[in-house]
């Protein structure tokens, strides 16, 4: 019998330590996903900077991360680890103006921004049109 025509035989221990590896690599890979956390509890006063955005018009309707329908015209917003149902005080640095939102959704994904608030809480501190702005991100309760 030759190399290319003889069968390896792995012995049935040895093909379950195999499987057993590739599974154990697989969930230590899987843990390292880059999915945002739900968040633990965040205490009160807790401050973050950074720029905000708003959500776009074609969000609403849609179903955010807690499962309720995204209204432009409520005062929420997206943060990545903030628990649902967070109150947060959400003020603009170069204004001085601000607005309480309920953190209902995750995001934003983009890099740089802290929160994503909708259009409405959004116009509260800055004009549409500025697109993004500097805030400071104060938890309230």
């Amino acid at each position: 019998m030759s190399l290319s025509t003889a069968r390896f035989h792995h012995p049935p221990l040895a093909r379950l330590l195999t499987g057993g590896f590739c599974v154990l690599a697989l969930l230590v890979l899987s843990a390292c996903g880059s999915a945002p956390k739900s968040g633990g509890s965040v205490s009160s006063g807790h401050t973050e900077a950074g720029m905000a955005s708003y959500y776009g018009n074609e969000f609403h309707g849609r179903k955010t991360a807690n499962g309720e329908r995204f209204d432009q015209g409520k005062l929420t917003a997206a943060h990545r680890t903030m628990p649902f149902g967070t109150r947060v005080k959400v003020t603009n640095t170069q204004n001085g103006r601000s607005v309480v939102v309920r953190i209902n959704d995750r995001g934003p994904f983009a890099k740089g921004r802290i929160i994503d608030l909708s259009s409405s809480a959004f116009k509260s501190i800055a004009s549409i049109n500025a697109g993004v702005v500097p805030v400071r991100v104060q938890v309230i309760e």
